[in-house]
């Protein structure tokens, strides 16, 4: 194909060497050669494509560092081309290749996710002055931003997200980047506050400047002048002040994230009816929520405030897939114009919500995976509709007023991973059926929502080629909704209260029913739990035995029966669960010896705190020993007793010592007796008589006690 212009081979599968048996065939008329996306594997050099004169496109990706770069070839310095767009990304590429210093044509330059040091290539700019787009996301650059050319008039996109940049933003970048419609600096170490010259770019639809250390208030000129603003992030910095002004100007915006930082004020001076995405938390915002909120079409997370009054239910809310209001003060009844056929997770814990879980919840939802409704003020019993929930993973209702039996509903919930019903007034027993729940790991956590991304198109396109809209096709950026959908959960495991979110919760496995008024025996079928990490069946009133298969638990971490009426030994068949790093089973009435097998002493590891309160257990990590201290439940000593010693603690060689030299001074003394009086000798005969029997009966006495010491 000698004529061939376009080669396209991207988004396939691939595999094999890039070899320069390939790529040096090819004909030499190429304009554009897209290899992305594939799995190709070996060793690659850019010389392979060193002599098509003609080449204007070049786009090549790494796959899972499989494809490695020659690093003899990066020196290569000699290109018979000048590039218009060139992709370069995970390919671990250490050093920019030197080929770069001799192009002054780039319109598109994207070296992405490599391994790249040094300073900030300013020079890409001055060398080529129709940059439109620049990727240098997820690498190692370091330095300052101090120095940007003069007027990059046709620059559109930058990403320098996720390196080392450190120092403050110059003053003059809105100046002399005035057509930027995209610019992420986020994932740096860049600091003070945000120039005023920001608002120059008011042909931005993405700004992307979270997780840094910017501080101060958001420039006014920013909110009022940027009014194409689609999309704009500043999470996770020191920004403060009133971000919702009366000059707020900004009502195109679809996604807002303001999280973590101190921003204070209210949302009642704005009006956003375009938003699919609002983060406010972990903020000092107060006052009411507004009405508006009910047209955010996505996710709503504003927990970790000071918003107050009742959740506004004037309309139904759009459908929603995540919402957050943990931690405000709010009050009332649980919202009623939730639209349960969408929404994934509820987070409400740490309000004041009050009323019945029945008048909050519908008669099913398939969605619903997350319900977090701890830490307030529910009160009535558990409704038996929990149980066509089936889709739920993770039910937190700890510290409310609910009571009554655990309804066995909950036993349908076949793919729950964490359940927490402590701090609350539950009495009877405890269902047995709990054995249908897998405690599994929570398979793609926060997926259902992180699939949903925002794409935009960026037009590169040259009228005059013929592959201008295949160039416009190939260069869709995708913006990572990275934290969307990632809320916090808060358990106690390991007796630590921990937040556990993301990908951690996909690990992280428990039941909690502690501090309840449960009665009857901790049930045997809690043993068939394999995958669980936590058990906590503490503060009831639990009685018999701790159930032998609770050692089958393999992966348990933390088991905590303390504070209950619990009797018997520890089986020692829980030191086969090598996990445990936390065992509570103080203050109940165990008794016997802490178990010590030789070969898995794991229970001995925990110190005393984790038996104390139970009378007759003893043994090591307890100062009570089990061989002179030995005392049960059915045998007690008398305090006076107890400094007396116990009666049958007999020292026999101690005794027979003693007693054959008492017996021998008697029978001598006998003896001379009779010798001197011979009225007494006639009744030798009576004492030769019963002589042998008196030292038999004496020998079966001795042999009697001696059973008996041996028998204690």
């Amino acid at each position: 194909m000698t004529s061939l212009k376009l080669l396209d081979i991207s988004d396939n599968l691939f595999t094999g060497n890039l070899s320069s048996y390939l790529l040096q065939r090819l004909p030499s008329s190429l304009e554009f050669i897209d290899l992305r996306h594939n799995n190709f594997q070996g060793l690659y050099s850019f010389s392979y494509i060193g002599n098509y004169s003609k080449l204007e496109v070049f786009m090549l990706t790494g796959y899972k560092d499989k494809l490695q770069i020659d690093a003899q070839s990066l020196g290569w310095s000699n290109p018979m081309f000048q590039l218009k767009a060139l992709v370069l990304s995970d390919l671990s590429i250490s050093s920019i290749p030197e080929f770069l210093f001799h192009q002054r044509w780039l319109r598109v330059i994207d070296l992405s996710h490599n391994k790249l040091k040094g300073e900030f290539p300013v020079w890409l700019m001055q060398n080529n002055s129709n940059l439109k787009f620049m990727n240098l996301r997820n690498n190692s650059f370091a330095g300052q931003l101090i120095y940007l050319p003069s007027y990059q008039m046709h620059m559109v996109w930058l990403d320098l997200s996720n390196n080392h940049f450190i120092g403050k933003l110059p003053k003059d970048i809105g100046d002399k980047l005035p057509n930027l419609q995209y610019l992420n600096l986020s994932w740096n170490q860049l600091g003070g506050a945000l120039p005023s010259s920001l608002g120059s770019m008011q042909d931005l639809f993405g700004l992307d400047l979270a997780f840094n250390n910017f501080l101060g208030e958001v420039p006014k000129e920013l909110l009022t002048s940027c009014t194409n603003l689609q999309q704009l992030l500043l999470s996770h910095n020191k920004l403060g002040g009133k971000f919702f002004s009366s000059e707020f100007n900004l009502s195109n915006l679809m996604r807002l994230e303001l999280n973590n930082n101190e921003f204070t004020g209210n949302l009642s001076n704005v009006k956003i009816e375009t938003l699919a995405i609002l983060d406010v938390s972990n903020n000092n915002m107060t006052g009411p929520i507004p009405t508006w909120i009910n047209t955010v079409s996505w996710a709503i997370s504003m927990r970790n405030n000071s918003f107050e009054g009742q959740f506004p239910c004037q309309q139904l809310m759009s459908p929603l897939f995540f919402l957050d209001l943990s931690h405000n003060f709010l009050s009332g009844p649980l919202p009623s114009c939730i639209d349960f056929t969408t929404i994934v997770e509820i987070h409400l814990e740490g309000n004041k919500f009050t009323g019945l879980l029945q008048d909050f919840l519908p008669n099913s939802s398939s969605s619903l995976s997350v319900l977090n409704l701890k830490d307030n003020s529910l009160s009535g019993f558990i409704p038996d509709l929990i149980g066509t929930f089936l889709n739920l993973k993770i039910l937190l209702l700890g510290n409310n007023h609910f009571k009554g039996l655990i309804p066995e509903a909950l036993c349908l919930l076949e793919n729950i991973n964490k359940m927490d019903l402590s701090s609350n007034s539950f009495s009877g027993t405890i269902p047995s059926c709990l054995q249908n729940l897998s405690f599994g790991v929570i398979e793609n956590y926060g997926e259902t929502l992180a699939q949903h991304l925002i794409s935009y198109d960026i037009l590169f396109t040259d009228q005059n080629r013929m592959y201008g809209d295949l160039l416009k096709k190939n260069l869709n950026f995708f913006i990572d909704v990275e934290a969307i959908g990632v809320s916090e959960i808060y358990l106690v495991n390991k007796n630590i209260g921990s937040s556990y979110k993301g990908k951690t919760l996909n690990f992280m496995s428990a039941l909690d029913i502690s501090c309840n008024d449960l009665t009857g025996e901790i049930p045997q079928e809690l043993g068939t739990l394999t995958h669980i990490h936590a058990l906590n069946l503490s503060h009831n009133q639990l009685m018999g035995h701790i159930p032998i298969p609770l050692s089958k638990l393999a992966n348990i971490e933390s088991l905590d029966l303390c504070c209950n009426n619990l009797i018997g030994k520890i089986p020692p068949e829980l030191a086969n669960l090598s996990f445990l790093a936390v065992f509570n089973v103080s203050y109940n009435n165990l008794s016997g010896e802490i178990p010590l097998p030789m070969m898995k002493p794991q229970l001995t590891t925990f110190d005393k705190s984790s038996y104390e309160g139970n009378q007759f257990l003893c043994g090591p990590p307890l100062e009570k020993s089990c061989i002179n201290d030995i005392e049960t439940p059915s045998l007690k000593s008398s305090p006076s007793d107890a400094t007396k010693g116990k009666w049958y603690e007999i020292d026999l060689t101690a005794f027979l010592a003693s007693f054959w030299p008492a017996y021998l001074v008697f029978f001598l003394l006998m003896v001379s007796l009779l010798c001197i009086n011979p009225h007494w000798l006639r009744s030798l005969y009576f004492v030769d008589h019963y002589h042998s029997k008196l030292v038999t009966t004496f020998k079966i006495w001795c042999y009697s006690r001696y059973q008996v010491v041996e028998a204690f």
